[in-house]
């Protein structure tokens, strides 16, 4: 263990580093797209996170393979719904997806300097304290999904730390796939809380990640009854954790 401690947050200040330069090579790129209007602002920077994540995480010594990328119709908006176990499942999600999205995410992170101007560019910012944030997200989200653009939603919440494959789900992704009748992609995450271990603080280590895309559930009319039928779903498939064969 001691090894795996020195040895991964090593790599984790190489990664930090490597981030760091990569950010500044695509930082210009990106900032410029908001000099177009959604959805093509989204369109074209959505290529280009991708571009970044295909130099940054093979450097990083992640290693993603993605399933079921025959269950996306392009130009078709989905809203997809992730399990969430380390920070390294955001970037995964949202570039390995095969269309242009933009992630829910929290309003702190768009503060920092430089990495908050790209980080508002390919997310949907709420503050989870304000009410009226919360309810602006819901109409932003709803902005998405009327542009054509995919919606990446966590509906946990928060990052999972516990031994059980899923925390509870929030309703507001089935809410929002209900109200405007859009369909849900599931995607199942696996292997990212090993290369980023929560009990490891400042912890980064080499591995692979699995990134299944399972067949759209058309929503129907009850929120509840679709987010317990897609709990169901994900926990059973994160408990028996078998993937079929893949492709980057």
């Amino acid at each position: 263990m001691l090894n795996k401690k020195i040895f991964g947050r090593l790599w984790a200040v190489w990664c930090s580093v490597l981030f760091l330069v990569t950010m500044l090579l695509f930082y210009l790129p990106l900032v410029f797209c908001y000099a177009w209007n959604e959805p093509e602002r989204s369109n074209r920077s959505y290529l280009i996170f991708r571009l970044w994540m295909q130099v940054f995480l093979p450097l990083a010594g992640i290693r993603v393979k993605v399933l079921g990328k025959e269950n996306i119709k392009k130009g078709r908006p989905y809203v997809v719904i992730c399990n969430h176990r380390s920070m390294m499942d955001i970037p995964v999600s949202s570039t390995k997806f095969p269309g242009a999205n933009k992630t829910i995410a929290k309003i702190e992170m768009s503060r920092i300097p430089l990495f908050g101007d790209l980080y508002k560019l390919g997310s949907v910012l709420v503050d989870r304290k304000s009410k009226v944030s919360r309810a602006a997200s819901i109409t932003a989200m709803k902005n998405v999904i009327a542009t054509g653009l995919a919606m990446i939603i966590y509906p946990e919440g928060t990052r999972n730390k516990t031994s059980a494959p899923l925390r509870p789900f929030h309703d507001g992704a089935f809410n929002l796939a209900v109200e405007t009748g859009t369909p849900v992609i599931i995607g199942l995450i696996h292997g990212s809380a090993a290369i980023m271990p929560s009990d490891i603080p400042f912890c980064l280590l080499p591995g692979k990640i699995h990134f299944e895309l399972l067949p759209p559930l058309e929503p129907g009319k009850d929120a509840g009854a679709l987010r317990d039928h897609c709990y169901q779903i994900m926990e059973s498939k994160l408990s028996a954790g078998n993937f079929p064969n893949s492709s980057h």
